[in-house]
């Protein structure tokens, strides 16, 4: 079992570091030497878990879909909801981050663009939702609303990390939403749907208390089959 969790640490260690290096660097630039500087560990461990820089990008690009925020009655907040939570981590994971830098770098295109069309899809299948219930102008495409957004998403991300380290994303984040909002969703909403710079923070908390409550009802109904 200490060398199961030896075993984890270390490839969090990598993992975690390749992130980084990633992050600031881009696939290509990025080296393994100093991946390994960064994580601490020896090439042979490193190599034991990712047998080359391409199985660390993917091992880095797994962590690009993050949980989902819980559901809200609103379900334009829960569309909103997916874009400020994903503010709120990327400047504090280095894991998304190095995801994210990753799917915008186009001198990688074997990793180029991957998570943000899975993003794209799950933000379209809300919209979808939204506009079933009636909270969505009638004229709004889900598919390529999403699309519009998540690209605007990475155009602000790549800004905000290039001029303040992502210190300002969240609120130019919340900015993207007030300008798109007022086109895309039902006039009679607007005033209902939080879309501040501190809601990300909130509703992950909400997204991780919900989860966490998920997994103990679990073993609880399986001990009951």
């Amino acid at each position: 079992m200490a060398r199961q969790e030896r075993a984890i640490r270390t490839r969090n260690a990598v993992l975690e570091a390749a992130a980084a290096v990633f992050a600031e660097r881009g696939y290509e630039s990025a080296t393994i030497v100093e991946i390994l500087e960064r994580a601490e560990v020896t090439k042979g461990a490193l190599y034991f878990h990712f047998p080359s820089k391409e199985d660390l990008a993917h091992g880095v690009l797994e962590h690009a879909v993050t949980e989902l925020p819980t559901e809200q009655p609103i379900k334009v907040q829960s569309f909103v909801d997916m874009g400020l939570i994903l503010a709120y981590r990327l400047p504090r994971e280095p894991l998304l981050r190095g995801a994210a830098r990753l799917a915008a770098d186009q001198s990688a295109q074997r990793f180029f663009g991957r998570p943000w069309q899975e993003w794209s899809a799950v933000t379209a299948d809300r919209l979808a939702v939204a506009k079933e219930k009636g909270e969505v102008l009638p004229h709004v495409d889900p598919v390529r609303t999403a699309e519009t957004m998540v690209a605007a998403f990475t155009g602000i991300q790549l800004m905000s990390q290039a001029t303040t380290d992502m210190a300002d994303f969240a609120e130019r984040v919340s900015l993207l939403y007030d300008l798109v909002l007022p086109s895309i969703a039902v006039p009679g909403l607007l005033g209902q749907v939080d879309t501040s710079p501190a809601r990300g923070e909130r509703a992950f908390a909400d997204a991780r208390t919900a989860a966490e409550a998920a997994r103990e009802v679990a073993p609880e109904a399986d001990s009951q089959r």
